[in-house]
């Protein structure tokens, strides 16, 4: 195919679920339409810009921690698992997205950085959590 790098570019901005790349430091390289949308930034302010700029502050150690051992060992502990985390889009609101991850490796077998799919979760969460506790409160007057 002779457009193949065309059609993978289009693969990656259309697709309707963020697509976000970061380098084995954590920098993003690759963010599209989806993630401009789901988090807030444009691709001017994420491109370059620390995978810190949507992850909560008290949550960096242990998502560094996280990110640094996969990286080190080419393969993170949830492969084929969607997650679902709390992250902060740019004008400060927490959300929730469930998010998909793989480190990309090169013809080498060595480790290029991580990407992520992510989808915007939170209204879907947020009815979850009130079911529940709706549930315990039920659950609390038949005691």
């Amino acid at each position: 195919m002779d457009n193949l790098p065309e059609m993978n570019e289009a693969i990656i901005e259309q697709c309707p679920d963020a697509v976000i790349f970061a380098d084995l430091k954590g920098i993003i390289g690759v963010w599209n339409t989806a993630a401009e949308r789901i988090f807030g930034f444009s691709k001017e302010d994420a491109l370059g810009a620390s995978l810190d700029i949507i992850i909560p502050e008290p949550f960096r150690q242990a998502h560094w921690q996280g990110f640094d051992r996969a990286i080190a060992d080419r393969l993170t502990k949830y492969v084929g698992q969607s997650l679902p985390t709390k992250t902060v889009r740019s004008d400060g609101s927490t959300i929730y997205v469930e998010l998909s991850f793989s480190i990309l490796l090169d013809a080498a077998d060595e480790a290029l950085g991580a990407l992520s799919m992510a989808r915007d979760i939170t209204e879907r969460f947020e009815q979850d959590r009130k079911n529940r506790k709706r549930l315990a409160e039920l659950g609390k007057d038949a005691n």
